[in-house]
């Protein structure tokens, strides 16, 4: 068995849902899983959708119509006959939807969030199960949350592996192709948890890994995994071949084109995972396996906006040490903050933190009741693995440098956005 995974961008509108159905009709009568995310930027509506829902905003109503009008706009494309049912599938999920926002009596924002985040991944698959049902791709809808268990960490929930790979054994048989949804599982309640932003490879991964899987496919709108993001970086170059190791690195640094928890499951299993564009399939792409690091071998470049860098220093001018160092790092965990960068002297302590869960001001009160603090906004992280010295010259170029520092392998450079 084989799992496809297909992001957003693949999906945004009926004539990518049609080429979805093209690459899936070359692999005709094998043994799939195929993994959906959301439809093109739904997970942003709904966010928007969640906010005026706790903001009291009146515009709550208009913004659920806009995003029914959307899916059901594609349900128009696609469908020629059967659309009634389609449609009315669509919108008993917008009516679940509703009816959660309306029971709901939590006031924690990422339950609410979670409950509410997943029905843009019920919606696409939905939608594409259908179409691939009606143009003779038979396939088998099955909700992730009665496959993926984890604990009640909300929005960035661990893996409940053994109660998981018994799901998974469970329902799902190697002879069917199924089609689920990324991102999303449940706990021990039922709950629905997410996996993190950009889960849907990591949910791929974890399927993969308990069915044994021969290989993962993430289709992308790039041609593979490339040594820089080319909406930064004028030249690029497509990586042929990655270790696991190093793509774990690349993806701890910040590499976008894959999650960083998808390649750990995989790695342990040694299933090799092909990163190819969902618009040539034919192209080579990029496989992440066992063996060389890094083909070709070549600077790769990774660029983290909107970070913040952050220096403590102790009000008495004493050493930053360890149990100081210990406290610091229990408060970013506790306040979800992912540190990118660490830099120390004996007085001082600075952090490049990814504020993805909006804690920093929180977390800045309890910090200025014990050390110094200073901090800037609006910073970008910029990583070179591999490095050589021209790479460095020119990324250097005409930037207001904050903090840099080098290791054998990997230059890092805090600078002003």
């Amino acid at each position: 068995m084989k799992v496809f995974k297909f992001g957003g961008a693949s999906t945004k509108d009926a004539e990518g849902v049609k080429n979805v159905a093209k690459v899936l009709a070359m692999f005709n009568g094998e043994p799939l899983v195929i993994v959906i995310s959301a439809m093109g930027k739904t997970t942003n509506a709904i966010e928007l959708i969640l906010k005026a829902y706790l903001d009291h905003d009146k515009i709550l109503e208009t913004l659920i119509h806009d995003l029914k009008r959307y899916h059901i706009g594609i349900i128009d494309d696609l469908f020629e006959q059967n659309r009634n049912s389609v449609i009315a599938g669509i919108e008993s999920l917008f009516e679940d939807m509703q009816t959660t926002l309306s029971r709901n009596k939590s006031t924690q924002y990422d339950f609410i969030y979670d409950q509410i985040i997943g029905y843009g991944e019920l919606l696409s698959s939905t939608i594409l199960s259908a179409y691939l049902n009606y143009t003779g791709y038979t396939n088998k809808w099955i909700d992730a949350r009665e496959l993926i268990k984890t604990d009640s960490v909300y929005r960035d929930a661990g893996v409940q592996w053994q109660e998981t790979q018994d799901k998974i054994s469970t329902l799902l048989t190697p002879d069917t192709c199924y089609l689920t949804q990324g991102f999303i599982a449940s706990d021990a309640n039922n709950f629905t948890t997410t996996l993190g932003r950009e889960g849907s490879d990591y949910t791929a991964s974890i399927l993969a890994y308990c069915l044994g899987a021969d290989n993962v496919t993430i289709w992308k709108d790039v041609p593979g995994v490339l040594n820089a993001d080319p909406r930064v970086f004028e030249t690029t170059r497509l990586l042929s071949h990655i270790s696991y190791e190093e793509a774990i690195e690349l993806a701890f640094y910040g590499a976008s084109v894959i999650h960083p928890k998808t390649l750990q499951p995989l790695q342990r299993k040694e299933i090799p995972l092909y990163v190819k564009s969902f618009l040539k399939p034919n192209g080579s792409g990029t496989t992440v396996k066992k063996g060389a690091p890094l083909d070709p071998m070549v600077p790769c470049y990774i660029v983290k906006k909107n970070q913040i860098l952050l220096s403590l220093s102790a009000r008495d001018f004493s050493f930053i040490v360890e149990d100081n160092i210990s406290e610091l790092f229990n408060l970013f965990h506790t306040h979800q903050l992912k540190v990118d960068l660490i830099q120390n002297s004996a007085i001082s302590f600075s952090v490049c933190l990814d504020n993805k869960f909006n804690s920093f001001e929180v977390l800045l009160q309890q910090l200025r009741a014990k050390f110094k603090v200073s901090y800037q906004k609006e910073v970008a992280l910029y990583t070179i693995r591999h490095f050589d010295q021209n790479a460095i010259t020119q990324l250097e170029q005409n930037k207001d440098i904050l903090l840099k520092q080098l290791t054998k392998e990997t230059y890092q450079m805090v600078a002003k956005q």
